[in-house]
């Protein structure tokens, strides 16, 4: 197995980068995780469209480009003749001992684009769904980095940590004031008298609001879509506690498992404590899309 690194293909024990990377020394960097199915990357300039939107609105590369990103993550799928993955492109903000030794301003970011066999999770967490927890910490909306995806996820890996050990699936986040963010490594949604309602993600805030503290997801976005079509009436909106625990049906997505039913958060089951319709059929739509798209 290779990856591809600034540029090159080498052999994954090989791939390395400096001790002084910003990513290494400062946690600066962001990532990006795909899934690649009959070896093509699902949406691919979807992610790096985000991922170089967040370089440029955070100040860490103006260089960045979508489409040789998007191009890089599909000839590493190629070159490894994957017929699935999971691709990890992770943006880091660069060699920082470059600067001092040629005393320039600009440093370029390193690119790493790293392929593993897609994650297989259990048919139960999808035809029984999953229980998730309470993550005990609080997201800030105010924070510059809400919103983004970037390397500093060690308050949701220690989460789900947490939440593993509870025998969880997953753990959902809420902000100080109290409302429905993400899951650690998720977006949520949330079934409400038939309506699907979800919190606003970075870049659908109302004018004049805190601001939100939701990645913008792909699978997200790829739900929304699917449900326009299916004509499922949806809300982008501010949810807490109580709507949550009184909701229909809950299910999370992200590019790894799609969507995951979720029937109980922590003791509290949720609808009837079984995969709701709305939540199956949309399972089913999304498998459908990933396919034609792929194919």
């Amino acid at each position: 197995m290779q990856v591809w690194l600034n540029g090159k293909f080498v052999q994954r024990d090989a791939a390395m980068v400096s001790a002084f990377d910003a990513g290494m020394q400062h946690g600066i960097g962001l990532f990006e995780t795909c899934l690649a199915r009959n070896e093509t990357v699902f949406r691919a300039q979807t992610h790096t469209r985000r991922l170089v939107a967040s370089a440029q609105e955070l100040l860490l590369s103006n260089t960045l480009r979508a489409e040789p990103l998007a191009e890089a993550m599909q000839n590493a799928v190629e070159h490894n003749e994957l017929d699935e993955a999971r691709v990890r492109l992770t943006v880091t903000g660069g060699d920082l001992s470059l600067t001092a030794a040629r005393r320039q301003h600009r440093v370029d970011p390193t690119i790493l684009i790293d392929l593993q066999p897609p994650t297989v999770y259990p048919d139960a967490f999808f035809e029984d769904g999953v229980m998730v927890t309470i993550a005990e910490g609080r997201l800030n909306p105010t924070s510059p980095m809400a919103g983004h995806k970037t390397l500093n996820y060690w308050p949701r890996i220690h989460t789900l940590q947490h939440a593993a050990a509870a025998k969880a699936g997953e753990a959902l986040w809420f902000t100080v004031t109290n409302h429905l963010a993400c899951g650690c490594v998720s977006n949520v949604f949330v079934v409400l008298d038939g309506v699907l309602a979800l919190p606003f993600a970075r870049g659908e805030e109302p004018v004049d609001s805190v601001g939100p503290t939701v990645l913008p997801g792909t699978t997200r976005a790829a739900i929304l879509e699917l449900c326009e079509g299916l004509g499922i009436e949806i809300r982008r909106c501010t949810l807490d506690s109580k709507q949550l625990l009184s909701a229909d049906e809950v299910f999370l997505t992200n590019s790894s498992w799609g969507v995951l039913p979720v029937v109980a958060v922590e003791k509290k089951k949720i609808g009837s404590g079984a995969v709701g319709e709305m939540t199956a059929r949309l399972r089913e739509a999304w498998l459908d899309l990933v396919e034609r798209e792929t194919s």
